[in-house]
């Protein structure tokens, strides 16, 4: 039977999850970090996906929001404003405290968990800027 044959076949391996060095390539840890099997889990808690999304979903409401009361070209103007503050930004291994997105947010008066307890002169990890400047530009 080639029907059973071919859905066999179809069911196993595919072709992308072949690379160029075989099935038995090693892990990159230097392009992919190291192999977590927390991050390939689902979230243990139905909050926690919510929590994950807090900034979009508030995003999101506070542009229907906007639309509702002054029209839709408030919400237009605004995304165009938070996108060419996502455009601006510092090297790959300097630390940006995102002040203009703060600005528009509204979030330049509120203190919160971050701004006390994220402090980017304490972290711990600090990269090598030539490797991250070659990472950034695709050349690694």
């Amino acid at each position: 039977n080639s029907r059973g044959t071919a859905s066999l076949l179809k069911d196993g391996i595919s072709l992308t999850d072949v690379s160029a060095s075989g099935l038995f390539e090693g892990h990159d840890l230097l392009r992919r970090g190291f192999t977590s099997v927390k991050n390939e889990l689902f979230p243990s808690h139905p909050l926690e996906l919510t929590e994950k999304n807090f900034q979009l979903n508030q995003d999101k409401t506070n542009f229907a929001t906007l639309r509702n009361i002054q029209g839709i070209h408030a919400p237009l103007k605004l995304q165009m404003e938070f996108r060419a503050a996502k455009q601006v930004q510092r090297l790959p291994f300097l630390h940006s405290s995102n002040m203009a997105m703060d600005i528009l947010r509204g979030n330049d008066e509120c203190i919160g968990f971050e701004d006390i307890l994220n402090d980017p002169s304490q972290s711990e990890v600090m990269g090598e800027p030539h490797m991250m400047m070659e990472h950034k530009l695709g050349l690694l």
